[in-house]
């Protein structure tokens, strides 16, 4: 008796949903066979976060540029591997030295985060040593454009970043440069580029009253200036750190990075995240050691193997399909309450890059993060329904030549017929 009860209950919940599916799918299809699709490539996976009904699909199989939904992959990767608070640095104290390393922390002193931890430790200590043979990895990602080097979005990756490895300059009553240590280094000169290519000379228009990003070259003798700028005194360096057991300096709460790349998608953050990564897992600053970790152990059961490159996505390298977003989708809505998930994500017409766009009505029906580069825009996220449904879906629009924001507005007309219908 029982079971037929369970078969009549899951009868009447088939029954129910159907129509309602046939009628997205009409909606869809007569949408998506419109001219305006007809020379792009698109996919589409919508599936109900808790029966794992699939409520759409489109071409879910195939490859896509991502572009910054990549940052999923790298919110999940991190989540899998690093503490409640971001490793700051790692040390061994001997004697009265104190012989530190970076862990790859985006926030000591960041211009928006602003943490001070590392800071304050390395000033209650006289004689600081700097090891450096720690970083293995690239300090741009595979695929980025070269000539972004000046802009605010591709900052240097590197094992101890400071101020964002970008320098911020200013005019407000006078020429405002931080971190100070490059006041020097800005020229009030109008050119057509924020920084040589090749060296630490900024320049800024004296007529400008805007607050001006751009990347300084990295390298250890620069961090180790910096520091000792900072600290007003002199910084001892050398390549490895003495034999003994290395302890942890923690900063701050991990959510708070993670918001902070998902909100703002700040590209910078969410490199560093997989060095972060990396040297937890492996005390290896090298983002390809966590990304193969992360698809081989983590995500062994995807339908499609994703080419992962950067962490960030600003490479057109990176290959994921939408059946790769909703599965880790739904890893990340298993893993972690909702209320926290949902706090990560940016929240539509509330936060982040969605503040201005796909606001529901009363409150957010759109938790996601979106993605765009030149000719691309991805949306990957959750859905929340007016029946009380919350569903997983990935949209991915590649190679058009109409302008972006077009594409998005026809986006929001399949969302409001999921929110609306099922």
């Amino acid at each position: 008796m029982k079971n037929f009860i369970v078969v009549g209950i899951a009868l009447l919940l088939f029954t129910a949903c159907s129509p309602k599916k046939s009628l997205i799918s009409k909606t869809f299809d007569e949408q998506l066979s419109s001219a305006f699709y007809q020379n792009q490539f698109t996919g589409i996976l919508v599936i109900d976060a808790n029966t794992k009904d699939t409520i759409y699909n489109l071409d879910s199989h195939k490859y896509f540029i991502p572009a910054s939904n990549t940052k999923i992959f790298t919110l999940f990767a991190a989540l899998k591997t690093l503490p409640a608070q971001i490793p700051a640095l790692r040390y061994i104290e001997i004697n009265d030295s104190l012989y530190f390393e970076g862990t790859g922390d985006p926030s000591f002193l960041h211009p928006f985060l602003k943490d001070s931890t590392a800071l304050k430790f390395l000033q209650r200590h006289d004689n600081l040593v700097y090891t450096t043979n720690y970083f293995g990895d690239e300090k741009y990602g595979p695929g980025w454009a070269w000539d972004d080097y000046q802009y605010y979005y591709s900052p240097e990756k590197n094992d101890l970043p400071i101020h964002g490895n970008v320098v911020m300059t200013s005019n407000n009553s006078g020429l405002n440069v931080s971190p100070s240590y490059f006041k020097d280094s800005v020229f009030q000169l109008t050119k057509k580029k924020n920084r040589k290519e090749f060296s630490n000379t900024f320049y800024y228009s004296p007529l400008s009253r805007d607050t001006v990003e751009t990347p300084f070259i990295t390298s250890n003798t620069t961090t180790k200036s910096i520091l000792e700028h900072l600290l007003n005194k002199k910084i001892e360096q050398r390549a490895t750190m003495p034999f003994g057991k290395k302890q942890t300096l923690y900063s701050i709460d991990s959510d708070s990075l993670y918001i902070r790349m998902m909100h703002e998608s700040d590209n910078f953050i969410a490199e560093q995240l997989l060095l972060l990564a990396g040297s937890e897992l492996k005390d290896s600053l090298d983002s390809k050691l966590i990304r193969t970790h992360i698809l081989d152990n983590e995500l062994g059961n995807l339908k499609q193997i994703p080419r992962w490159v950067d962490g960030s996505g600003l490479s057109r390298y990176n290959l994921f399909t939408p059946q790769n977003m909703v599965t880790v989708l739904d890893k990340l809505y298993r893993m972690i309450s909702t209320e926290r998930l949902f706090a990560i994500f940016p929240a539509g017409g509330v936060s982040g890059t969605l503040k201005n766009r796909f606001s529901g009505d009363d409150q957010p029906y759109i938790y996601a993060k979106s993605g765009s580069l030149s000719n691309t825009y991805c949306l990957s996220g959750y859905l929340l329904t007016k029946s009380g449904k919350t569903l997983i879906f990935s949209f991915m629009n590649n190679h058009y030549k109409q302008a972006t924001n077009e594409e998005r507005i026809r986006m929001e007309r399949m969302l409001h017929t999921l929110r609306d219908t099922y």
